[in-house]
């Protein structure tokens, strides 16, 4: 993984290959892909609304939470294997519904502790069972790795790919790859923890971050509303929301901050490590130590987030609030959802565009509820990622007019 790998040139060849061809602001790659996110949320919009009409337009209940993993793991294997898996026509669901669940599962495994980690002569023992599914999730992965990569190899040598403003990042990688010092690992195998890097990040980081700030807006309900006057005013009613119009939505913006402050996807950062003695706060640091940010606790200092860490109020990201100009792509310490320096997370270029209109989209074009109007339960899970213990359960109903939805 590139978030838990040491530093050295084989992390940074990595990291490279996810920033370099696909994740990066600057390169042309993630602008030309900028489709694959509006046509597939367009996709994801029209099958909410066409539940809802073939229940007679009454309201649906709907599990936001997977629907949420289901529209990110479309947008993420959109851009990195050029596929569609759940809804409009996309196959081999079977297939890949076990290879997102693999996906989720490693990601809850990276965040237990092992005790042969500790006591390496109890590995064989296997106490929790953590081994053996980490052995069979591997060969879930592996099994659609190695055939996305062949199947892209395959249309290389039949020159029958994307043309070259269509190529997605496998694509990429395939010519690119020999430019990169990779420090004696094998092509295949960075390739392939690459894009489990990039598809896993993506989806799981995205989608629990729309989870908990659509839970707060339902328990929030006169900033819900606050969001859709947004939306109605700079949006009206006679078009859908588009990526362009998220710079407008200032108070949308505030929203997703103050959800990503109270709820970290990761409440504890990737690790770090000292490379040179040092003292910090008056404390000895050998060069070596581990160093691991309780990003949950800092995000609720309140020595920094006072009067009320503990209240989602996202007025405070606004002009005139305390945390005016505070930006959360890592350049202001007190507020870190994606990490910092060089480690943190690759795809926030990536992630917060999709966050901001997905949950634009959603508001806009649905009546947003819960069922028999009770509170969403806010139970925090364990594991790396903060997920809900409880399933998001919502009841929408369209909104807008029945083309918008038709047309998309």
């Amino acid at each position: 993984m590139i978030g838990v790998s040491p530093y050295g040139p084989r992390w940074r060849g990595m990291r490279k290959m996810a920033t370099a061809e696909l994740l990066s602001p600057m390169r042309a790659r993630l602008e030309k892909l900028r489709h694959v996110r509006s046509t597939e949320v367009d996709m994801r919009m029209r099958e909410l609304h066409q539940l809802c009409e073939h229940d007679g337009g009454r309201p649906k209940v709907v599990d936001m939470g997977q629907w949420f993993m289901d529209t990110t793991f479309n947008v993420m294997v959109r851009m990195v294997a050029g596929k569609r898996y759940f809804g409009g026509g996309g196959g081999e669901g079977e297939q890949m519904r076990r290879f997102q669940k693999a996906l989720t599962e490693l990601i809850y495994l990276l965040g237990m502790f092992v005790p042969s980690d500790g006591v390496p002569w109890l590995e064989w023992l296997d106490l929790q069972g953590y081994i053996k599914a980490m052995k069979r999730i591997s060969k879930v992965l592996e099994a659609v790795l190695v055939t996305w990569i062949e199947e892209h190899r395959q249309k290389k040598r039949d020159k029958s790919g994307n043309a070259e403003g269509e190529q997605d990042f496998i694509d990429a990688m395939l010519s690119s790859l020999r430019g990169v010092d990779l420090a004696g690992l094998d092509p295949d195998t960075a390739m392939k923890a690459t894009v489990q890097n990039v598809v896993a990040g993506g989806m799981d980081t995205s989608a629990v971050t729309m989870t908990w700030a659509l839970s707060l807006l339902l328990n929030h309900r006169p900033v819900l509303d606050m969001v859709r006057r947004e939306l109605d005013l700079h949006v009206g009613t006679a078009r859908n929301v588009e990526e362009k119009d998220v710079a407008d939505l200032v108070y949308l913006q505030a929203v997703v901050k103050e959800a990503m402050r109270l709820y970290p996807v990761g409440p504890l950062s990737v690790p770090h490590e000292s490379t040179a003695d040092c003292r910090v706060g008056g404390y000895h640091i050998p060069a070596g130590t581990r160093l691991l940010t309780n990003l949950w606790k800092l995000h609720r200092d309140p020595q920094v987030w006072c009067p009320d860490p503990e209240e989602f109020r996202p007025e405070r990201f606004l002009a005139g609030g305390e945390a005016a100009g505070v930006d959360v792509r890592g350049h202001h310490f007190e507020c870190l959802p994606f990490g910092s320096s060089r480690r943190m997370c690759p795809a926030v270029n990536l992630a917060l565009p999709l966050i901001q209109l997905i949950l634009a989209r959603l508001v806009h074009e649905f009546e947003l509820g819960t069922p028999g109007g009770a509170p969403v339960d806010m139970g925090e899970g364990l594991g790396l990622a903060l997920n809900k213990t409880a399933p998001l359960e919502v009841l929408i109903t369209p909104r807008l007019p029945s083309d918008l939805y038709h047309h998309q």
